[in-house]
């Protein structure tokens, strides 16, 4: 098996990323905190964000588009300023919003216990948790993950999907008496999804985001068995001192989510509508 590179997202959430934020912390507590009127002096809200994540941040002709893009600008539109996205090494981004590089993270962000320690959080935008993709013609008889008893399941090598297995596994033992017939492990998803068009493997987990674009390119090649293992979200992300921009924050999704606006952001983006939690998700 290849050795696989693992993505600045990924590398996040390495005990590396954990040291550099800790070895900000004596600056947390000293640190002032940003209003909104400092944004409106400012004219622009600057976003932190990964722009090699499509649908929602990515370069297009240079230019950073996406779905946090239209979706920063709705928002700022409530402030009379401008979003700035800002292309940041992932396994840094926190440690650059601790030290001023710009005011939120905004890049399908998802809530981990962790980093709810590290940030303040505003209410989900984008849902990330794990989802199958299948083939469109096996849709109606793989309609959950259950379903995939005695089949073949694609993952990605170092994954959550892969690493989600094991408990897969016990959950479908119980519910069919036997499990995967086999669980193939990729170097990448696209070779995964390859594979499942090629009927290799039956199903390929991922984000649910991510597979939705991989629709979206695809019109009526696969369909989506979701949600996989405990429902998670994305959010917004600030610095803790940083309250009333949380606040604003929640207040415009909520007004956007009330008007239908997020949701027909999502159509454009993912080719479907998520169902977004009103509250941060709880790992007590």
């Amino acid at each position: 098996m290849k050795t696989t590179k693992f993505s600045r997202r990924q590398v996040l959430v390495t005990a590396a990323s954990g040291l550099a934020v800790s070895m900000l912390a004596p600056s947390l507590a000293r640190a002032a905190s940003k209003t909104l009127s400092d944004v409106k002096a400012a004219g622009v809200l600057q976003i932190g964000c990964e722009a090699t994540y499509p649908p929602f941040t990515f370069r297009d002709a240079g230019k950073i588009v996406g779905y946090d893009v239209d979706l920063a600008n709705l928002m700022c539109a409530s402030l009379g300023v401008k979003p700035e996205f800002i292309d940041t090494q992932w396994s840094g981004v926190i440690p650059a919003l601790y030290a001023g590089r710009f005011d939120v993270i905004m890049s399908s962000m998802s809530y981990r216990k962790e980093r709810l320690k590290k940030v303040a959080f505003s209410i989900p935008y984008a849902e990330a948790s794990q989802a199958m993709l299948i083939r469109a013609d096996d849709a109606s008889k793989i309609m959950s993950v259950k379903d995939l008893s005695g089949k073949v399941l694609g993952v990605k090598l170092g994954s959550p999907g892969e690493m989600m297995k094991p408990a897969l596994e016990k959950e479908i033992v119980a519910a069919k008496g036997k499990g995967f017939s086999d669980v193939k492990i990729y170097d990448d998803h696209p070779s995964a999804y390859l594979a499942l068009s090629q009927g290799t493997v039956d199903g390929v987990l991922n984000t649910l985001p991510t597979l939705g674009k991989v629709m979206k390119d695809r019109p009526g090649a696969y369909a989506l068995v979701r949600p996989v293992g405990k429902l998670n979200w994305a959010g917004i992300a600030a610095r803790k001192e940083d309250t009333e921009i949380v606040n604003w924050m929640d207040a415009e999704l909520t007004r956007l989510k009330d008007s239908g606006e997020i949701y027909a952001l999502q159509e454009k983006w993912f080719g479907f509508k998520m169902e977004l939690s009103d509250t941060i998700p709880s790992f007590a």
